[in-house]
């Protein structure tokens, strides 16, 4: 079965480096928008019949109706299967009804999208409750990969004689595996939240005074912990030479208040396009795609 990759305009740059990887061809979705706001989404014909859809899903509202508009078209026009790559996976964090009447996200677009799609590959999604992806997205291929590997390999390039701390004890698989790889010694935070607004963080019972820090995690939203941790550590006469995550959301204000604390810099893999991307996921998930296709 011949495959084409398909992309968002806005993935068309990493969609077009790993179709340069894999050895196939690509071509953009083009979407245009209605005075009402409606999306007008029309495929480039003709298609392959294993369809490669590469869509970024942060800001997922319109993306979600956009990629199914995309996916149902690709299948009357001959699709027989369909690949989504999405490195960013989005409403995968309500994954239980934690108030009466609340929807459970996580359940009800995996529920959703395995309508139209018949693989899912995507990195570091947030598992918190659930083993494995294909929980979420019962499919014949659900691949969670994860970028704790390549983030290792950039931290052994990049520095030398740093310490890597992750900021919570949910970031405890990122920061062992990227320290492992790295070759560095590394502790964990405490965060205990005591209120929508209120979170206290403790520092492991470790050596960090006069230390180079390299903060480790899956991603970044606001910030407001990386910003509590820097404070701390600036007591203790230690640098965060980086913050380094696989998903960056924070907006340019949240980003410009995380350097003003202290990190000297934010570094994010090309997940979810950002100022702070430097680390590529071409070769991670262009090797997940030569397993299946």
């Amino acid at each position: 079965m011949k495959s084409l990759i398909l992309s968002s305009e806005e993935s068309q740059m990493q969609a077009e480096k790993l179709a340069r990887y894999i050895g196939l061809e690509h071509k953009t979705i083009d979407v245009r928008y209605f005075p009402d706001g409606e999306s007008l989404v029309t495929l480039p014909l003709p298609l392959n019949e294993h369809l490669i859809v590469y869509f970024n899903l942060h800001n997922p509202n319109a993306k979600l109706i956009e990629l199914i508009l995309a996916c149902s078209t690709a299948r009357r026009k001959g699709a027989q299967r369909i690949t989504l790559i999405t490195p960013y996976l989005a409403y995968m964090r309500q994954d239980i009804e934690n108030h009466p009447g609340e929807a459970i996200s996580q359940q009800i677009i995996g529920e959703m999208l395995c309508n139209y799609i018949d693989d899912i590959i995507t990195v570091d999604p947030h598992l918190h409750r659930i083993e494995n992806l294909s929980q979420a997205y019962p499919l014949k291929n659900a691949i969670s990969l994860s970028a704790e590997g390549i983030i290792g390999d950039y931290i052994k390039e990049t520095y030398t004689d740093v310490l890597l701390l992750g900021p919570d004890g949910e970031s405890q698989q990122w920061v062992s595996a990227a320290a492992e790889r790295a070759g560095c010694s590394y502790g964990v935070a405490t965060k205990v939240r005591q209120g929508d607004r209120s979170v206290v963080i403790t520092l492991p019972e470790m050596a960090l005074d006069n230390k180079k820090i390299v903060l480790v995690d899956d991603m970044i939203s606001t910030g407001g912990t990386i910003i509590k941790i820097a404070s701390m550590l600036k007591d203790r006469h230690s640098t965060i030479e980086a913050a380094i995550v696989t998903h960056c959301l924070c907006t340019h204000e949240d980003e410009q208040k995380i350097l003003d604390s202290g990190v000297r810099k934010i570094i994010s893999t090309e997940s979810i396009p950002h100022s702070t991307n430097v680390i590529s996921l071409t070769h991670l998930i262009g090797n997940a795609v030569k397993k299946i296709i």
